[in-house]
């Protein structure tokens, strides 16, 4: 299938009214969230005993609350009804909210404006699993990356210019909280009007039966997302993002304030470059992964986070404001643009990390039970932001600094990736297998739409070099259990790999013949349990870039798990650095290191006509002259 770019969906039916429903949904709790932070960090010390620091976590808490206590409610409801009628009751619902809202604005009421923001907490709530549970539904699987960029996306630039107009009319003297009020009715009802335009999508559970105990709902949602081991630890990594997002988001109008010596509109400049930071990272997600969930961008993502969070702890020190000041006068210091690349570095690795993992729970998941996962995921999101934000209250009363604050929570990042990456190798192995293929090398893929999505298959290829392997890996969207010579399947650094991909180690029979018994074994027990198995039928490496003689070994596994065979031709890769290019040995010259080459795959073959002979002419013709 063609690949076309993503923006192409927001001219579908399918998909641009949700988006530009939930771009305003998002718009509106920000111009609200917003408004009120920076109403409570500069004017409403006067209406409470409590500082603002302990005012801003407050809220912070308050908005979150809801989503420990209705998310196990609002899977069932997602997956019980259609959406497009439920989602036209949560944006009334929104309506309502707002003029609680503009009356606690317009009385100066704290009660009312947090009674307002846990309100705006429940509406979140009702909307997260819908939002996430409807892109499967309407997306094909091959969008579903790009779907959930533009989300993202969308998602951020709305927090930007709901920052950013929130920010801008609270400021507004004398009636700024009133003008804050009336601005998020308006948006409220411009997400009303949008989302009746959004097609049907089919409830998926229409005979559930609603379980109204959120606790034991609860309970049954976290244990029914702990069964799926790699979809309970993307839960897991994407909750760990938002207490990592929820820390910084809550402390920079204090941080500007106290450390930067900026007003209130340096600081909705601090979090609106935040956000355009993982706007950019979320759409890059798309060109970065091919169209397809790589889990490889989750690394990548979870580094940059720990290495700008400790930057920018560095660059705060040493600052010491006199007086607020105005953008002009921020941007004027040299030292503050050292920061503000921080932040939209450290915006822009979030994305890397957080649209991959989204993507891996909504294709991962079963279709029954998806917006209960969702919403089990929203409740653990909704723990570590809690969590969050009575850490970080509890460490600003320690007397830890801001500065300080963002830097334990760069070093924790650290530690929880590792832990994480210890428990799913599977997202650093393909970190690693990225890395290589776009870094050294820049690859052309054709034809892989032929390997099948579901079910067990077999992929010969030609064996040009030592990451022949990782090359394929990297390009082909589902797991691969090669099997490979022994002695490649233990060279260093590239065994941590092979051993991540469980590839199968293989000898010839006259070195050990019970270890080609055992690849053999295992290969079909592969095949049989639906996963690809990758073989290179030459059984070593060319020295000459020519196909070796495919050997027969392949039929004695498609004796015992018959599947089908796709052939497969890398190009361009003999002469590279990892090929035995340079007098029969690799790794020896640095020659054909970022250079172009290609992975494409043929038709695939029926078990009974894979025949060493008919493979071997196959790859030969894929491969054609372009070694």
């Amino acid at each position: 299938m063609a690949e076309h770019s993503q923006f192409q969906l927001l001219r579908e039916r399918r998909f641009a009214p949700f988006f530009w429903t939930q771009f305003l949904g998002a718009g509106n709790d920000n111009v609200y969230k917003n408004a009120l932070v920076i109403f409570v960090a500069f004017q409403a010390v006067s209406l409470s005993a409590l500082s603002s620091n302990d005012l801003v976590n407050i809220a912070a808490a308050v908005f979150i609350a809801p989503f420990m206590l209705f998310s196990a409610t609002a899977g069932q409801l997602a997956d019980k009804y259609e959406k497009s009628r439920l989602i036209r009751f949560i944006k009334l619902f929104e309506i309502a909210i707002m003029v609680v809202g503009a009356i606690g604005f317009y009385r100066r009421d704290l009660v009312l404006l947090f009674l307002a923001l846990g309100l705006m907490g429940v509406h979140s709530t009702i909307f997260g699993p819908v939002k996430y549970a409807i892109l499967p539904q309407t997306l094909r699987s091959d969008e579903l990356v790009g779907g959930n960029g533009l989300i993202e996306m969308g998602t951020f630039v709305a927090i930007l210019l709901g920052e950013i107009v929130g920010g801008l009319v609270i400021a507004i003297k004398p009636d700024g909280p009133l003008y804050a009020g009336g601005t998020a009715i308006a948006i409220a009802i411009a997400g009303y009007v949008v989302c009746r335009g959004i097609p049907k999508a089919a409830s998926v559970a229409p005979d559930l039966r609603i379980n109204w105990n959120p606790l034991t709902e609860t309970w049954r949602n976290l244990r029914f997302a702990h069964g799926n081991r790699v979809v309970w630890l993307s839960m897991l990594g994407i909750s760990w993002f938002w207490f990592y997002g929820a820390t910084y988001l809550t402390q920079f109008a204090n941080f500007t304030r106290d450390v930067l010596g900026g007003d209130e509109h340096v600081a909705t400049m601090m979090l609106a470059i935040f956000s355009v930071g993982i706007g950019v990272g979320s759409l890059l997600c798309e060109r970065l992964s091919g169209h397809k969930v790589e889990v490889g961008l989750v690394p990548f993502g979870s580094i940059g986070l720990s290495v700008f969070a400790v930057d920018l702890y560095f660059a705060s020190r040493g600052l010491a404001p006199n007086s607020l000041t105005g953008v002009d006068g921020f941007l004027r210091v040299g030292a503050h643009w050292h920061i503000v690349a921080d932040v939209v570095l450290l915006g822009m690795f979030g994305g890397f990390y957080i649209v991959p993992l989204y993507a891996l729970i909504q294709e991962r998941s079963d279709a029954a039970f998806r917006s209960r996962i969702i919403a089990a995921n929203n409740i653990l999101n909704a723990l570590f932001m809690v969590a969050s934000a009575g850490i970080a209250l509890g460490l600003l009363k320690a007397g830890c600094t801001i500065p300080q604050l963002f830097l334990a929570t760069g070093l924790m990042n650290a530690v929880v990736a590792l832990y994480i990456f210890s428990l799913v190798p599977e997202f650093l192995m393909r970190f690693l297998a990225w890395l290589l293929v776009h870094s050294i090398y820049r690859v052309h893929k054709e034809g892989l739409d032929r390997i099948p999505e579901t079910g067990g298959c077999v992929i010969v290829c030609n064996h040009v070099s030592f990451v022949d392997a990782i090359v394929i890996a990297a390009c082909v969207r589902r797991p691969i259990r090669f099997v490979m010579d022994h002695r490649i399947f233990h060279i260093p650094l590239l065994n941590f790999i092979f051993r991540t991909m469980r590839a199968i180690p293989i000898a010839p029979a006259k070195e050990d013949p019970a270890m080609k018994e055992r690849a053999f074994e295992e290969a079909a027990k592969a095949l049989e349990a639906g996963e690809i198995v990758g073989i290179f039928p030459e059984g070593r490496l060319t020295e000459t870039g020519d196909l070796n003689i495919f050997r027969p070994g392949l039929q004695r596994i498609l004796e015992h798990a018959p599947a089908p065979v796709v052939p497969m031709a890398l190009r361009g890769l003999w002469g590279s650095f990892f090929s035995r290019s340079h007098q029969g040995k690799a790794m020896r010259r640095w020659r054909g290191m970022f250079s172009r080459i290609a992975l494409v795959a043929g038709t695939p073959f029926s078990p009974e006509l894979a025949t060493p002979e008919a493979l071997q002419k196959s790859v030969l013709g894929l491969r054609g002259d372009w070694r």
